[in-house]
């Protein structure tokens, strides 16, 4: 018998395809919603509905059509603008997606069966893109006064829930790791991608960030899925918000040389890098790289996504001078009951070799030889 029905909308992304298989590895019948299919292994049994969920009317009839209702919503859909980092201050992309999370939780909840669902935020929450946090984060804090679609859709999520009677939990996972690509927020491909492109044009693998080390935290996308299954149904979790990470800290520029280890190549000395402007740059170079490698048919955009955008900003390009520190603390959700927690080294190198794996990187190791 099934644990429950769960929809996954944005299923496609870093977090709902590891979703996708915790659920599915739980006993829950899993429906998904994307515009292309979730990547998951060939095990993991899933229906998946292709649907854009920016395009109203087209949810609302996919929501409609599902038979039975789910009883449980993991929302990890986002709409960017291409411009990624300019976009999270921009009115336009936080009204899509309040509109997004709307179009499929309005229907879902209104049809009757809906017991739970649970929403995606990050450390912008506490406004960590614009100004110094607390050290660390704490969910009891205030509401950060400041534009953002987070907020929308939580009082959207509110609003739903008072009138439908359904639970909810918000988690606010740090930078999330795992073996996506041609998604927003996910360096692996990115580191992947400019360790094959270093092998093939002699351009070093240094650390390509700022001068300057501050610690970071990330959270492997496995442990976000975990934390959803148990959100779903934990009386813990209910009407919550809850910070989640690895359970360490790093640094980029301490990690840089493991990460060369994974992908097989020789690590430089740090060279600062806009990978933004350089990676687009050597398209050519990575289709022969597709070709000599066997690799997907994939072209480097399609690979990179706009993480290498996002990779300039969490390495650190072009600082000079020390940031403010932006920690968040799991005491919270571990009080909770949920404990789980992972080496962010071993969650790179998973990840790396997941890409290779998937013929999505090139394996530089000589380990397929």
């Amino acid at each position: 018998m099934s644990a429950g029905r769960v929809l996954v909308a944005g299923a496609s992304g870093l977090i709902g395809a590891a979703a996708i298989t915790a659920f599915a590895a739980e006993g829950w019948d899993v429906v998904a919603f994307s515009r292309r299919p979730p990547e998951v292994e060939a095990s993991v049994r899933c229906r998946h509905v292709p649907v854009d969920l920016t395009d109203g009317s087209a949810t609302r009839e996919a929501v409609a059509a599902l038979a039975p209702r789910p009883t449980h919503l993991v929302y990890a859909a986002a709409y960017e603008k291409p411009d990624l980092v300019a976009g999270w201050s921009d009115p336009r992309q936080m009204a899509t997606n309040e509109a997004m999370l709307g179009n499929v939780l309005g229907p879902l909840a209104a049809g009757g069966a809906l017991r739970h669902a649970t929403v995606m935020q990050g450390t912008k929450a506490y406004g960590a893109h614009l100004h110094p946090i607390p050290i660390p984060a704490r969910e009891r804090a205030p509401r950060d006064d400041h534009e953002n679609f987070y907020w929308r859709q939580e009082d959207l999520l509110r609003e739903l829930a008072d009138r439908h009677a359904f639970d909810w939990t918000v988690l606010r996972p740090v930078q999330v790791v795992g073996p996506a690509y041609g998604v927003s927020y996910c360096t692996p491909p990115v580191i992947g991608a400019f360790a094959a492109l270093s092998a093939a044009t002699g351009i070093p693998f240094g650390f390509p960030g700022g001068t300057v080390h501050p610690v970071r935290q990330v959270v492997d996308a496995r442990l976000v899925a975990g934390a959803l299954v148990w959100a779903a149904t934990s009386p813990a979790a209910r009407g919550e918000h809850f910070n989640l990470t690895n359970g360490e800290v790093f640094s980029w520029q301490e990690l840089w040389p493991s990460l060369a280890d994974a992908m097989g190549v020789p690590c430089a000395p740090p060279r600062p890098m806009s990978l933004t402007e350089e990676l687009p740059r050597l398209a050519g170079v990575w289709r022969d790289i597709v070709t000599r490698h066997r690799l997907r048919p994939l072209s480097l955009l399609d690979v990179l996504g706009r993480s290498h955008q996002y990779a300039d900003y969490t390495f650190g390009y072009g600082l000079t001078t020390m940031p403010p520190p932006a920690l968040v603390s799991t005491v919270k959700v571990k009080q909770a009951g949920y404990t789980r927690v992972h080496d962010t080294e071993a969650t790179f190198r998973d990840a790396l070799r997941t890409l290779v794996e998937r013929r999505v990187l090139p394996d530089l190791t000589g380990a397929a030889g």
